[in-house]
């Protein structure tokens, strides 16, 4: 007979939603009392934590340091060792224990008490050592772990990351926190790329931006379009302004037509208004805008509507936009 892991799957899983449902009772002016220490602090968030709490904390440290709250995590080993030096009167601690009663973590709290850095803890038992030696104290107590042993850690974990996680949001809600600050942050990924790429850093411009006056014949506008390869070229006035747009869908419309290319003024064929944004937008409004209008291409322009430059979707397909 097979062993039924759905089964145990769908149990886990209940048993963890239920730990972490349960907490939102336990956010009350204890977690505001954190809130509030952690945006008074005028250094870092030191968080620590032995075992399964310790890699729970590795992941909130870095939570809280791409959502605006500087913070590193303290191996709490490592600090009875040398690492306490990395504490400051400055900073807050937040140490994690489920049993409250970790003696790496208990063995270096006398020393952040001598420093006057102010102490948060996360257990599963609020009258445990650690959680009566803090400033405050979140109870992040689980009825159950979802191990039919009731030993490995898993609900406890699960509701220890997901109290650290309000924590994190709460914090970046309350500091005003936008995603172009969470994108310093990233720089490198393509969350980063989204968020801090601008049209004027992939925009084709100078010799490379498609252009032809109004006067032009379709035959010159099909080879400026044809040498700069974004397939369109803006059309421009005596003035310089930009009163037309002609691109590839717009010679299908032509040819279907039955008009003489040959014969035919850029005037007649192409497109009034077209949809242009400007150089400081970001990349990704210009893809939101294609995707919307169900366009292939944008002509860039600055405020006299002087066509600057162009950008099409295989630009921003090679700037990792999309």
């Amino acid at each position: 007979m097979s062993f039924d892991y759905l089964a145990t799957a769908r149990r886990v899983l209940d048993v963890e939603a239920r730990a972490v449902t349960a907490l939102a009772d336990r956010v009350n002016d204890d977690f505001r009392a954190a809130c509030d220490t952690i945006m008074a602090c005028q250094g870092r968030v030191i968080v620590t934590g032995m075992g399964k709490s310790g890699h729970i904390g590795s992941k909130l440290a870095a939570t809280l340091a791409s959502t605006g709250t500087p913070a590193f995590f303290v191996h709490p080993g490592e600090a009875s060792h040398g690492d306490l030096g990395m504490i400051t009167s400055d900073d807050v601690v937040l140490a994690l224990s489920n049993s409250g009663e970790t003696a790496e973590v208990l063995t270096i709290v006398p020393v952040i008490k001598r420093k006057g850095t102010a102490l948060i803890s996360m257990t599963g038992r609020p009258d445990s050592s650690l959680a009566q030696l803090s400033d405050v104290h979140l109870d992040v107590a689980v009825a159950e772990e979802a191990c039919p042993h009731n030993l490995a850690p898993t609900s406890s974990t699960t509701a220890t990351l997901a109290m650290g996680d309000a924590l994190a949001i709460a914090l970046l809600e309350a500091r005003g926190f936008t995603p172009e600050d969470f994108a310093l942050s990233h720089p490198g990924g393509s969350l980063g790329r989204r968020l801090l790429l601008k049209v004027e850093d992939v925009m084709h411009a100078g010799e490379q931006l498609p252009v032809v006056r109004e006067q032009a014949s379709l035959s010159e506008a099909l080879l400026e379009m044809t040498r700069k390869g974004l397939g369109m070229t803006a059309v421009i006035d005596a003035s310089g302004r930009l009163i037309g747009i002609f691109t590839d869908g717009d010679l299908r419309r032509t040819l279907e037509k039955g008009l003489d290319i040959r014969q035919a003024g850029i005037r007649e064929v192409m497109s009034s208004e077209p949809i242009t944004l400007a150089a400081n937008h970001l990349a990704a409004e210009a893809l939101q805008i294609m995707e919307t209008r169900k366009i292939n291409g944008l002509i860039v322009c600055d405020e006299r509507h002087h066509p600057v430059g162009a950008l099409n979707t295989q630009d921003l397909l090679r700037a990792g936009v999309m």
